[in-house]
């Protein structure tokens, strides 16, 4: 009995650890060949935000380059009513190549950004812990070279994002502008 207590206990504190370190980093991470246009083909989220414009949301280009700093300028395209509107992000590089950090003064929140998966030439798995004075939530996006995936590469979408805790209600294939 108590051999099986502390073995459960064990199995908590591992998954705990594992939920606190938050998604894989890609491995070998080369931040120059994330560099270039990108289609943003997939959206998940359980932030309220997201929630509430969900059924407005269509795809989007992003434009990544590199500062001469090593930071990531992220400029974002979308399309907001009868028009587009661009948004721009810096996002910092930390000590481990393929996370970064963001500050959004517009939000008052912070963002830990991870590159999880890339073959760089054709899609891109990100995800994104967000912390705010109310409170966190998680973002998963699918970056596209092109604006079509395969069925696998949507699927690996969606089943990353369930592994990050997302509900089906709370991931959607953004339709095409």
């Amino acid at each position: 009995m108590h051999a099986t207590l502390l073995s459960v206990l064990g199995l908590a504190l591992l998954g705990a650890l594992r939920a606190q370190d938050g998604a894989p980093v890609q491995a070998d991470f080369q931040q120059d060949k994330i560099t270039g246009k990108w289609y943003s083909i997939g959206l998940a989220s359980n932030s309220n935000w997201f929630k509430e414009k969900k059924h407005l949301m269509k795809m989007c280009t992003t434009v990544i380059s590199a500062t001469e700093d090593g930071n990531l300028e992220v400029t974002s395209t979308y399309p907001k009513g009868d028009r587009c509107e661009k948004r721009n992000s810096l996002y910092t590089k930390t000590e481990q190549p393929g996370r970064f950090s963001y500050n959004s003064p517009r939000w008052g929140s912070k963002h830990d950004i991870r590159v999880v998966e890339t073959n760089y030439d054709e899609y891109a798995l990100v995800a994104t812990q967000i912390s705010k004075s109310t409170g966190t939530s998680t973002m998963v996006l699918l970056y596209s070279r092109t604006k079509e995936l395969s069925p696998e590469r949507l699927e690996r979408f969606t089943q990353f994002s369930r592994e990050q805790g997302l509900t089906d209600e709370e991931i959607l294939i953004l339709p095409w502008t």
